[in-house]
């Protein structure tokens, strides 16, 4: 019995390979015929493609993913400081030729003063993890020279160490790092700062405890890189301890423009949610620093909400930039300028698509009056106004008031008014009318019997009878007819009212 199942398995898989062969060929000449090529399209195997510029040099950084590269002019030579992400699951530790060891992935620091033929100088390891769990991915360097309180002697490194502080190294000798300053405290995460090297003033991206999001903005006085002093902690109203409700998209990096332009634009969002933040600088040092709703609101200029599909990942200032267009305007030739990049996380559309967005913010730029719409900004234009009662005499003579010389003419048109309804106001071929003019009756009745309504509130006319707004369409073909039927109509009414007057001898 189980020798005959065998033999029949044996047969059914014989039989499919053989028809799985037989298949191929067809499958594979009708998958040819639907794939559409477009010519000059870019193929695997094809060499790279550069725009401008060609290839130069190369160097390997020892393996590591590369995310923040700094290029810094020191002294005759220019030095590339390059975060890294952590390693993957496969090289945790990538070897370090230079020591001959396995380290997490950190800081790579390259001479690139000869561009064709880069050196590795040292390797700064980071935290363990992998991917973003790990490595140290944000540097930022400045000279003792150009800050305060800084050794004009020395080159100073700031970067993070892994998602759980940051730290500021002596790179004065790049092949000898010297680590001088660790900030205490363990956070939950870290991101891309920024660091003004003319003040000393570093903005730093940090999940201290207790916040509502992994990343907000810790504010230090770095102009004495030894001796880093905190000014204040920085988020959206929404992030900080202890409050409730909805929890705004958390921070991924800022850009300022220093005490001259007094602004710092902030982007929160990665891939969704995203939102640019311009913050007046001098406000967010010397403000309030309690971080409540009110104090954290207080240094905001103005705001410009993403759509939920998109983040801001980037916000990268662009002021007095020349537009080609407006170059023989008297006017607003040159324009503040942010550009915001998107990043793209999922590969092959799995999600919506990322983008570069371009926005103006001249306007404001320096008197703290920057403005976006906002959503459902576009009501005002739709929004139906009151009163409607008395729309051809409003249209002509001011809202909420009866003129005593369009009486008569008002009460002559109540039978058009209740064969057609009139429309208050046409858009093309979009129509508002009201249905109810009964309102309009009664309003002229009793301007009849106690005087005129002038100057009365259109709010006390009529309270019982308001009238109701419709938006309809109309086609060409229905107003053309009934054009038509209105003049067949007061024609026929002269020619009974000229028989009248005949038969009568008038």
């Amino acid at each position: 019995m189980g020798s005959s199942h065998e033999r029949m398995f044996g047969a059914a898989l014989a039989a499919g390979a053989m028809l799985i062969a037989l298949a191929l060929p067809a499958i594979a000449q009708m998958t040819q015929a639907n794939i559409v090529t477009v010519p000059g399209a870019p193929k695997i195997g094809d060499p790279p493609e550069a725009s401008n510029m060609r290839l130069v040099g190369y160097n390997d950084l020892q393996h590591r993913s590369a995310y923040q590269p700094t290029i810094h002019h020191q002294g005759n030579r220019y030095i590339a400081y390059i975060g890294h992400h952590g390693g993957t699951e496969e090289i945790p530790k990538p070897l370090n030729p230079v020591t001959g060891q396995g380290e997490f992935s950190g800081t790579s620091i390259v001479d690139v003063t000869d561009p064709a033929h880069p050196q590795y100088l040292a390797h700064i390891p980071g935290t363990e993890g992998t991917y973003e769990a790990g490595g140290a991915q944000m540097t930022r360097v400045c000279d003792g020279k150009a800050l305060p309180k800084g050794d004009p002697n020395k080159t100073y490194l700031l970067r993070v160490f892994g998602g759980k502080s940051h730290e500021i190294y002596d790179v004065s000798d790049p092949a000898h790092p010297l680590r001088i300053w660790q900030r205490e405290g363990e956070l939950t995460d870290t991101h891309k700062s920024f660091w003004e090297c003319d003040t000393g003033i570093a903005y730093l991206v940090s999940g201290v405890p207790g916040w509502r999001v992994k990343r907000m903005t810790e504010v230090y006085d770095l102009s004495d890189p030894a001796h880093p002093v905190k000014i204040r902690d920085f988020g959206l109203p929404g992030q900080q301890p202890g409050a409730t409700g909805p929890i705004p998209e958390q921070l991924h990096g800022m850009i300022s423009l220093g005490p001259q332009a007094n602004r710092i634009y902030f982007g929160y969002g990665t891939n969704k949610g995203g939102m640019m933040q311009i913050v007046d600088r001098e406000k967010l040092l010397n403000g309030p620093k309690e971080p409540t709703p009110e104090n954290l609101a207080f240094p905001e200029v103005g705001r410009l909400v993403m759509t939920p599909w998109n983040g801001a990942h980037t916000v990268f200032p662009m002021p007095k930039m020349p537009i080609a267009e407006f170059a023989k305007d008297k006017e607003g030739s040159a324009r503040d300028i942010v550009m915001i990049v998107d990043e793209q996380i999922r590969n092959e559309c799995e999600e919506p698509r990322q983008m570069a967005w371009f926005v103006d913010v001249t306007i404001g730029a320096s008197d703290g009056g920057v403005k976006f719409p906002g959503p459902g900004g576009e009501r005002q234009f739709l929004r139906a106004r009151r009163p409607l009662r008395h729309p051809r005499v409003e249209r002509e003579h001011g809202a909420g008031f009866l003129q005593e010389d369009r009486v008569s003419e008002l009460l002559q048109c109540r039978r058009a008014r209740r064969r057609r309804p009139r429309s208050l106001s046409s858009e093309g071929d979009r129509l508002f009318h009201s249905l109810d003019h009964r309102g309009d009756r009664q309003a002229l009745h009793q301007s009849q019997r106690r005087g005129s309504l002038q100057d009365r509130d259109p709010d006390q006319q009529c309270r019982d009878r308001r009238s109701r707004l419709h938006l309809h369409r109309r086609s060409r073909q229905y107003r053309d007819a009934h054009s038509r039927a209105h003049r067949c109509s007061a024609r026929r009414r002269r020619a009974a009212m000229m028989a009248r007057r005949k038969s009568t001898g008038r």
